[in-house]
């Protein structure tokens, strides 16, 4: 399968830290990878409504928010969180899009666990803090979730800023965004799990 990148803008705003440190990650990819660019703030999901216990599962039209983001994470062998740390974890736009994965695994018809075991998600933050660990909380949204689907997980780039443009001073995150994407990420783990 040729390799596809769905990259999930979570910020609120557009050019962001985040935004700009997924783009100069996603400059490394190679040119015959694709790539689908979608901003949570300009296709907004409705509140989630948990409908574990109905039987009346339908499948989102592709022309609203959760079709167009349903069928794109279902066409990406990458998925991509470009959320920045709010409150250390994702923003609000992202957790909205994650909970409506809960539906999607009752969903007729679309196999989103079966679907997604396999893939890769990986995650990309700006922080306005200069400890990493602070993100820890994000991190571990990230690998649980693939872990649960089976998916890999390629771990977080994180980078510093807060002020517009601050990202792109921090050397030591644009370094690493020259290599994130490369290499294969391995199967995701619950941290209680044994190796």
């Amino acid at each position: 399968m040729t390799r596809r990148f769905l990259f999930v803008l979570g910020s609120a705003r557009s050019d962001g830290n985040t935004e700009l440190l997924a783009r100069r990650a996603a400059e490394q990819l190679p040119a015959d990878v694709e790539q689908q660019w979608i901003s949570l703030a300009e296709h907004p999901l409705p509140d989630f409504v948990d409908l574990r216990r109905d039987s009346d599962h339908v499948r989102a039209p592709s022309d609203t928010a959760a079709g167009l983001l349903l069928d794109a994470t279902l066409a990406a062998t990458d998925i991509v969180i470009a959320s920045p740390v709010y409150w250390y974890s994702v923003s609000g736009l992202t957790k909205r899009y994650l909970d409506y994965w809960s539906g999607w695994l009752r969903t007729p018809g679309v196999d989103f666990k079966q679907t997604m075991a396999g893939r890769t998600l990986w995650g990309v933050a700006a922080l306005a803090d200069h400890e990493p660990s602070v993100a820890d909380p994000y991190v571990g949204l990230l690998n649980n979730s693939a872990a649960y689907l089976g998916m890999r997980f390629g771990g977080v780039l994180l980078g510093n800023g807060s002020a517009r443009g601050d990202v792109l001073r921090d050397a030591a995150a644009l370094a690493r965004a020259k290599e994130f994407f490369a290499g294969e990420a391995p199967p995701a783990r619950f941290a209680h799990a044994s190796a």
